[in-house]
């Protein structure tokens, strides 16, 4: 994926489909359009999956709290979703096997009652899942489930134990893009739709603007679909002012812990908390992410940060669950994201559908792919790209459910001993690029031959060495700091304090890439490093690390 290249053919051809938005519906419909041979555009006004779709709690699941409701309210709608998930969930891991797998989690209860209920509820999960290769759930002793997580509250009873998946969502909604792009799409991140060309009402061409050169140009396509998720109903009324709003927004945030919070490769789910939701304490990478919240959210034009109150929330939350509760001291980030709820008659967002719908506008021709959720995102581009197919007039079947992304085919996570035996590099460092990049790890250990500075360690006892930075530049359309430490190594997800101190050593390794003045590389720095000083004031956490500048 090179962005230079692929801005060029935007401004030249002359697309069937131009998909806006590059997050898991967006990019995954541009692979699947480019699968059955339409020409296809695929941009973002921001990095791949620069929003909703990075931010999520990193689960594949049915959704147990939506079984749970089907059941007790005989909702046919919820039991729909609960069945499409589970029937993706071996797809999103089977196509991707170095981004996405298995995942077990507990639940502790307090009581013989609230044990069977829960066993009762898994078991039909399970069910529902049918006969796939997840192992199966049991119900634990409390001896049990303190072995498998030693920092869980003793007043408990026992403990049920169920599975379902995990994803490194951004570099998965990453891989898509790419994988779209080798199958033909024209993929661009950074470039804002701004207006439509018309004939009569009928859009015939995006006016964007290049959000790094600033420069304005047109992409000419026969349709246009909207990906943008929460943010679908600008698109929506820019391509048609009488439409009506679709898209309730709500804000979802998690906190990051250390791993010792838990001690475990276990992920906790707590099912019942002060209001009726359910949150999640996950293990991801070295850290716990904790989360997540869901209420109204208005002010699309600011993105969503973590704020005091819902730091409190989810502590709190987590309280009657462990042995000793963490406090503020130790809440490393935060991060939020915002859910597209489709707008029905339901009273909060916590009831809201999260199903999906593909609409169609008669009057301009845009296309949208509203609601859904990350584990049936395959299952909305199909729909999205065969409603498409229609409009074109030549319908063509999908082929996403058995395609590898990139990285995926022929993975072998023990391959990673050849990559240190071949390329000389430390154990954690080909592991952390075994499970980044897939069967792709050994292009970037590659580039250590002919620089062997390019080995180095951006940071002591961190696997991210400085051929990664080189290699997301030229392959992965990294444009910006915050593009590799947010997105493509999820640190900023993680960490605050450490992104500070690595932004500098990445901003100077982009700009010999990309050509930066110094001028420039001191601006990408100082922006970032505020934009982190903001987080830890707006989460209203005490102490900001002297590394994170203040500006």
């Amino acid at each position: 994926m090179n962005r230079d290249d692929n801005r060029k053919r935007l401004q030249q051809e002359t697309f069937d489909i131009c998909i806006i938005g590059a997050g898991a519906s967006g990019a995954g419909s541009a692979l699947d359009a480019a699968l059955r041979g339409y020409r296809v555009a695929l941009i973002d006004r921001g990095d791949i999956s620069g929003e909703t779709s990075s931010r999520s709690t990193k689960l594949i699941h049915g959704g147990v709290r939506y079984l749970e409701q089907a059941i007790k309210k005989l909702d046919l709608a919820q039991l729909k979703q609960v069945r499409h998930g589970l029937a993706e969930r071996r797809t999103v891991i089977r196509n991707a096997p170095h981004l996405a797998h298995p995942l077990a989690l507990l639940t502790p209860v307090f009581s013989w009652f609230e044990g069977m209920y829960m066993s009762v509820g898994l078991a039909l999960y399970a069910f529902f899942a049918g006969n796939d290769s997840f192992p199966k759930g049991s119900w634990l002793t409390k001896a049990q489930a303190l072995a498998k997580m030693p920092t869980l509250t003793p007043n408990m009873h026992s403990a049920v134990l169920y599975y379902d998946g995990q994803l490194n969502d951004a570099r998965y909604a990453l891989a898509l893009a790419h994988s779209a792009d080798e199958a033909g799409a024209v993929v661009v991140n950074y470039l804002s739709v701004q207006d439509f060309d018309r004939e009569g009402n009928r859009l015939t061409a995006a006016v964007v603007q290049d959000q790094v050169t600033g420069e304005t140009f047109r992409i000419r396509a026969r349709l246009f679909l909207n990906c943008t998720g929460p943010y679908s109903d600008a698109i929506r009324l820019l391509a048609s002012s009488t439409l009506e709003s679709r898209i309730r927004p709500s804000k979802g945030v998690h906190i990051v812990l250390p791993r010792e919070t838990l001690q475990s490769d276990c992920a906790m789910l707590i099912p019942k908390t002060s209001d009726g939701r359910v949150v999640f304490a996950i293990p991801f990478g070295d850290k716990v992410f904790v989360g997540t919240t869901d209420d109204d959210y208005k002010d699309l034009s600011h993105e969503p940060v973590l704020e005091p109150a819902e730091v409190d929330y989810l502590l709190e939350t987590l309280r009657p669950y462990l042995a000793k509760t963490p406090d503020k001291t130790q809440v490393l980030a935060g991060f939020g994201g915002i859910r597209p709820l489709i707008v029905s008659s339901r009273a909060t967002t916590k009831t809201l559908l999260r199903d999906h719908e593909v609409e169609y506008d008669a009057t301009s021709g845009l296309l949208s792919l509203l609601g859904g959720k990350w584990t049936t995102y395959r299952l909305m581009a199909q729909d999205a790209i065969d409603r498409a197919g229609e409009l074109l007039g030549k319908s063509m079947p999908g082929k996403t459910e058995s395609h590898y992304l990139v990285g995926g085919e022929n993975y072998r996570f023990s391959d990673w001993q050849q990559l240190q035996q071949h390329y000389k590099l430390p154990a954690d460092v080909c592991q952390h690029l075994m499970r980044t990049y897939g069967t792709r790890a050994e292009r970037v250990a590659q580039l250590t031959l002919s620089n062997s500075d390019l080995s180095e360690r951006l940071a002591e006892n961190q696997p991210f060495i400085k051929a990664e930075v080189m290699h997301q530049v030229r392959e992965e359309l990294a444009v910006r700091p915050r593009d590799v430490l947010a997105r493509r190594w999820r640190l900023e997800l993680a960490d605050w304090q450490l992104t500070a101190q690595l932004t500098p050593a990445v901003a100077s390794l982009m700009a010999t890439e990309l050509g930066w003045t110094d001028q420039v590389r001191e601006k990408q720095i100082e922006e970032y490093r505020a934009l982190l000083h903001s987080f830890f004031v707006k989460a209203g956490l005490t102490t900001t690390p002297t590394n994170v500048a203040s500006v």
